[in-house]
């Protein structure tokens, strides 16, 4: 009966006002990044107090551990693989996000929202695939990851006349709309992007306060390299990883200030996550997972599960925890049924999560199982509310090592997990494997399995899928962007 209360209040103040939604999206963000989940080296003093006045989701996991592939989930609300995008897609790139998805922004727009992108984008960088083509009103930042450029540390060690170098990756561009303003970001320029793409979400929730708005702010921090503004260069006393932090934490700090001053502030629910765990062979300037196994381009759970706070005045529970298992492809659909928007007409793989937001009572993860999927389609791991099975596949690891310093990585080694089972409730780390003790949950989640290879199919066991849809190609005729 409370979880039916709970989402006839939702509806009901949708229908008096649809809510604004601004999801914050940080890149290569560790679970134990933030003060709320543990971070003690410098301070998150806007994220400790989003934590205290909202909710800390603390099983929220990405669908994989890369960046492009992890926000396609997240914009669509499916699972990359249905979808055609993996790894993580650079400067020569030909596919994008097919025009056939529907974003999140599309959703909105239905409802007469206004809707803007700052950051990172890497769904494809050509003019048919950024964001003005997907729903987004404007857009500003940087079409893929901040290292494919040409002072990758593959690179930067090179003379500039190298064969290697000239063969690397282009200059970096800056990008307003659907066209090039800046064709050679520097690192200087580099130091500004968390400011600029503050200081534009704080333009549009000013120039946007009397019609809903939908803000998706994907920061191109923590990804490496790392540059952060004078005004916060050494100011966490905990290397350049934890001003950082700090800069990011503040730019939280003056979201949240705008949404106060234009008088919007309970009208809007405010998401904080990350697309994948740390890039831990770089070491100094990767955050942590702890006490999560493994990171970045993994799918333990130190690569998939993210720290997590959603915050929404006298809406969402302050000071309130979810340990139920939920997800970024969760998001599309809760914001359909928040703002009473037609959900897309194809197959999603998220699902409605209000009653765990709005803390009803008795509330449980709607997941029966959830895929994880890496490697160019692998299947790696399925698992529900408690259990994880691992199938057989290699996976990269520092095995004990120290990551790089400074900006440069040290090696991974190659490790391999064969059929393996995990209790998450009992063992977060993923340390014990109790698939003897409990072949029966094993059996059971292997049903799971054949259920995702049919559907999304297997790079392993070769299988198509019959669920896949084309990912967007660039055509001969269609524009390519140039800088």
């Amino acid at each position: 009966m409370k979880t039916l209360i709970f989402i006839l209040l939702a509806a009901t103040a949708s229908a008096q006002r649809p809510p604004n939604v601004v999801i914050i999206f940080i890149d290569d963000m560790g679970y134990a990044d933030i003060g709320p989940f543990g971070a003690t080296a410098y301070k998150t003093p806007n994220l400790d107090r989003m934590a205290a006045e909202g909710m800390r989701f603390t099983d929220f996991l990405v669908p994989t551990a890369v960046c492009s592939a992890s926000r396609s989930a997240l914009l669509t609300g499916c699972y990359h693989r249905r979808i055609g995008i993996a790894g993580a897609l650079g400067p020569r790139a030909k596919i994008g996000l097919s025009a056939d998805e529907v974003t999140i922004a599309e959703v909105c727009k239905q409802k007469g929202y206004a809707t803007a992108c700052y950051g990172k984008w890497h769904l494809g960088h050509h003019p048919k695939f950024l964001p003005l083509r997907h729903g987004f009103d404007d857009y500003f930042g940087l079409p893929y990851s901040n290292d494919m450029w040409p002072l990758h540390p593959r690179y930067a060690h090179l003379p500039k006349n190298a064969v290697e170098r000239k063969q690397g990756y282009p200059p970096l561009p800056l990008i307003e709309g659907d066209k090039v303003i800046d064709s050679e970001v520097t690192g200087e320029e580099q130091a500004q992007l968390t400011t600029q793409y503050t200081q534009r979400a704080v333009r549009f929730i000013g120039e946007n306060k009397d019609r809903p708005f939908f803000l998706y702010v994907p920061h191109t921090m923590v990804h490496v390299p790392l540059f952060v503004s004078d005004k916060f260069k050494g100011k966490s006393g905990a290397g350049l990883f934890g001003d950082v932090v700090m800069e990011l934490d503040w730019s939280v700090g003056q979201i949240l200030k705008a949404l106060k001053d234009n008088g919007v502030d309970k009208d809007t629910m405010v998401v904080f996550t990350s697309d994948n765990g740390p890039w831990l062979s770089y070491g100094d300037h990767a955050g942590s997972a702890k006490p999560l196994r493994e990171g970045k381009g993994t799918m333990f759970e130190g690569g998939c599960r993210e720290p997590t706070i959603v915050r929404w005045p006298g809406r969402v529970p302050a000071g309130s925890t979810c340990d139920e298992l939920a997800s970024t492809i969760d998001l599309l659909p809760t914001i359909a049924a928040l703002i009473e928007a037609k959900p897309p007409s194809h197959k999603i793989d998220g699902k409605d999560i209000r009653p765990l937001l709005f803390g009803a009572e008795g509330a449980r993860s709607p997941h029966e199982a959830f895929y994880c999927y890496y490697g160019g389609g692998q299947l790696q791991a399925v698992r529900d509310r408690q259990w994880k099975l691992h199938l057989k596949h290699r996976y990269r690891t520092m095995a004990g090592k120290p990551g790089g310093s400074g900006g440069s990585p040290n090696p991974y080694s190659q490790a391999e997990i064969g059929l393996s089972l995990f209790d998450l409730k009992n063992d977060i780390g993923e340390q014990h494997d109790v698939i003897g003790a409990h072949p029966e949950v094993a059996a059971r989640l292997m049903k799971h399995v054949e259920r995702a290879r049919q559907d999304l199919g297997d790079k392993l066991t070769k299988r198509q899928g019959s669920g896949r849809r084309p990912v967007g190609r660039l055509g001969p005729d269609d524009k390519r962007l140039v800088w």
